[in-house]
């Protein structure tokens, strides 16, 4: 016989209606009734996907207390306007919170009392894993996880473009700049990157592949690492960055050794965020449309029965600039 909300009402010694109000995550109790009654419905083996959702009427954006930085604001500002216009459209509240694992997040959450979650960029899966335990709604932004809905840009094909240009134009040495592998996105961009030299048939040199510390002046560790990769005795001719902030950097850095860009050293980076064209020469970059990824994170809260990790990818497209084309 199917677990009923009238056994688990038995077992918690609740009344009906507190057991269905928090297993539908609605307002009115406490957060240690919630989670013990939903801790004994999952141990009874009680379907919650059967619930019905009500309406949405408030969702919080999540952002990782690392990505609140100049470098990452670019990027991450647009992903909020796109969620924050798609919920104007709906009627639906958006309200914005920044975090990390050492702040007692359930409490922060708690306050904007939201009826989902959208969490942008990189948290830590012990983070990510009490956030689904408040059993509200939830949609990654720019990062995937097993068991979880996500949406993301197609980075893997963006790294691959980015590099297959720079082989193109004729580049011999192409070198890369990324930050943490642990970060989805940075991965799938480096899987692109060596995508693109196995079918060039060229072997992958570990020498012209950088990873930049997380800690530290961001500037100042491009620079160090582009006078490591300078200082080889075959230095690069072409650097794929992860993303358009450590891409200025190095361009800003090459033409302060007197390099000529792209003639010497050909750059490509990567989100296309408004620096990128403004720059000297104006930077080549792989661009997504950044707005559309929050709109469709709020789109997919909005499903009424998605797959338990259902994935949704947004295609991205390479705007070639003067850093990487010498024509």
């Amino acid at each position: 016989m199917p677990v009923t909300i009238r056994d688990i009402a038995r077992v918690t010694r609740y009344s009906i209606g507190t057991v269905s109000r928090a297993l539908k995550n609605q307002d009115g109790l406490t957060e240690k009734t919630r989670a013990r009654i939903r801790s004994v419905a999952q141990e009874l083996g009680y379907d919650l996907a059967k619930l019905r959702q009500g309406e949405l009427r408030r969702i919080t954006f999540l952002l990782h207390r690392q990505h609140d930085t100049s470098a990452s604001s670019p990027f991450y500002l647009p992903v909020l306007h796109g969620a924050e216009e798609a919920c104007r459209k709906r009627g639906i509240a958006l309200s914005f919170v920044v975090l990390g694992p050492a702040e007692p997040v359930l409490d922060l959450v708690r306050v904007h009392q939201p009826d989902a979650l959208l969490c942008a960029g990189f948290f830590e899966p012990e983070l990510l894993g009490a956030l689904r335990d408040t059993g509200k709604p939830l949609v990654l932004l720019d990062m995937r996880l097993p068991g979880f809905c996500s949406v993301n840009p197609d980075h893997a094909l963006g790294g691959y473009l980015a590099t297959r240009h720079l082989l193109q134009m004729g580049r011999k040495r192409v070198a890369m700049l990324c930050g943490s592998l642990a970060h989805h996105s940075i991965h799938e961009r480096s899987r692109g990157f060596r995508r693109a030299l196995f079918e060039a048939r060229m072997l992958a040199d570990p020498e012209l592949e950088v990873q930049l510390p997380s800690v530290g002046d961001p500037a100042a560790n491009v620079r160090q690492a582009l006078d490591a990769l300078l200082a080889l005795p075959r230095r690069p001719d072409a650097l794929f960055c992860y993303n358009d902030s450590t891409a200025l950097a190095a361009l800003q850095h090459a033409l302060a050794r007197g390099l000529k860009v792209p003639h010497d050293l050909a750059i490509v980076g990567f989100d296309d965020i408004g620096a990128a064209a403004a720059a000297i020469p104006p930077l080549s970059s792989v661009a997504i449309d950044k707005e559309a990824l929050g709109a469709l994170g709020v789109e997919l809260l909005l499903e009424k029965h998605p797959a338990p990790d259902a994935d949704r990818t947004l295609p991205v497209r390479l705007v070639v600039r003067e850093s990487s084309n010498d024509d």
